[in-house]
C-alpha cells in the first residue's frame, strides 16, 4: 500500500468516525462524471488527492471544522458546493478590484466567519491556503494552511493542525502567489 493510500484509508477512518457540525451521515462519493463536470467549470483540473477524496470518502461533510464542501452540487440548506463558491469569488474579485479571488484556487472547507480552507490547484503540490477575509486588506488576507494536501489531511488525522486547541497559538506564512495569480475574473 503506497503512502497516499495509507493517507486515504486513515481519511476514510476518520470520515466515517467523526460528524463536523452535527452532521448524521457523511454524503455519498461523487462519481467520474461529476469531476469531470466539476473540471470543465472551473477551467482547470483539480488535484488527483482531492479528487480520489471526492470519488472515494464522499461528497464532503468530513474534514476539520465545518467539513469539506460539496464538490460540484449541494443541497438547499447546505453552503454552496466548491465550484459554486470558486466561481462566485471570482466574479466577486472582478467587481471589487481590491479584494481580487486568486485563479486556480479552491474553496474547499469554510471555517466560519467568511474564512475559507482552499487547495491551489494550480500549483503541483497543492498547498492548503488559508483566507482570511476579516484582515484590513486582500494581501494579508491569505496564509500557508498546509504546504500539500497531503500535509493538510495529515494534520487533521492526526490532530495537529494550527486549528485544535492546542496548537492555536501558531502563526501561519503569508502566502506569497496572490498578486501572481489575481488575473482579472471573465465578466458572467
Amino acid at each position: 500500500m503506497t503512502e497516499i493510500e495509507q493517507l486515504l484509508a486513515r481519511v476514510d477512518s476518520k470520515a466515517r468516525h467523526t460528524r463536523p457540525w452535527g452532521r448524521t451521515s457523511l454524503p455519498e462519493p461523487v462519481d467520474a462524471a461529476t469531476v469531470a463536470r466539476a473540471e470543465a467549470a472551473l477551467g482547470f483540473p483539480l488535484p488527483p488527492l482531492l479528487v480520489e477524496l471526492y470519488l472515494r470518502t464522499g461528497d464532503g461533510g468530513f474534514g476539520p471544522e465545518y467539513g469539506l464542501l460539496p464538490l460540484l452540487d449541494s443541497a438547499p440548506a447546505d453552503e454552496p458546493a466548491a465550484v459554486v463558491q470558486y466561481l462566485a469569488h471570482r466574479r466577486s474579485g472582478h467587481q471589487d478590484p481590491e479584494w481580487p479571488w486568486p485563479e486556480g484556487v479552491l474553496p474547499i472547507s469554510h471555517w466560519g466567519c467568511a474564512m475559507y480552507a482552499c487547495v491551489d490547484c494550480l500549483d503541483p503540490e497543492a498547498p492548503v491556503l488559508l483566507f482570511e477575509p476579516n484582515a484590513d486588506d486582500a494581501d494579508h488576507a491569505w496564509y500557508v494552511d498546509a504546504a500539500s494536501l497531503t500535509a493538510w489531511l495529515r494534520a487533521w488525522v492526526d490532530g495537529t493542525g494550527w486549528y485544535e486547541e492546542t496548537n492555536q497559538g501558531l502563526d501561519l506564512a503569508p502566502w506569497p502567489g496572490l498578486r501572481g495569480r489575481t488575473t482579472r475574473a471573465p465578466a458572467s
